[in-house]
């Protein structure tokens, strides 16, 4: 038993008349979120990042040369407001990390970009994210993480239809 389990039971003994099976499914996700998480943010702490940094970050170096986007495609890709977006750009900007650039497409707009030192930065930090995550999932057999990955693509196409 773990301690979703547990829960369960006391819910079961107090409520018999509840369908708590989703509650199971729903538990274990949130617990193993929490494990994650604190996993990943060792990491990026390391390099004295956050969840917010390094996701803006990583949202500019994957998208490839020239590293810079519109700050309205940097929101749509990290789900956060303008209001955040400005103030994580800002703390980006002090450290060096990021530049705004005056737009070529729009002389009105301003595109964020990876400065050289935020581009070595996220390449070494991206280096120990993937073995980060890599630790946290040795727990299961390739056969069983692309089974779950599967499992989880399905649920997660009935909150984002592809």
């Amino acid at each position: 038993m773990d301690h979703v389990d547990s829960i369960l039971v006391q819910w079961g003994r107090e409520r018999p008349d509840l369908d708590i099976g989703p509650m199971a499914t729903i538990g274990r996700i949130k617990r193993l979120n929490q494990h994650l998480m604190r996993g990943m943010e060792k990491t990026w702490a390391a390099y004295g990042l956050n969840a917010a940094s390094f996701d803006v970050l990583a949202t500019l170096r994957r998208a490839g040369p020239p590293y810079a986007l519109s700050p309205g495609d940097l929101m749509a890709s990290t789900l956060v407001t303008s209001g955040t977006m400005t103030h994580r750009i800002d703390q980006l900007e002090k450290a060096g990390l990021v530049e705004r650039l005056r737009n070529p497409d729009d002389g009105r707009g301003f595109l964020v970009s990876l400065s050289p030192k935020g581009r070595d930065l996220i390449d070494e930090v991206v280096t120990d994210h993937v073995q980060t995550q890599a630790e946290l999932v040795a727990g299961l057999s390739d056969a069983q993480r692309a089974q779950l990955d599967e499992l989880l693509r399905r649920f997660l196409a009935g909150f984002e239809p592809a």
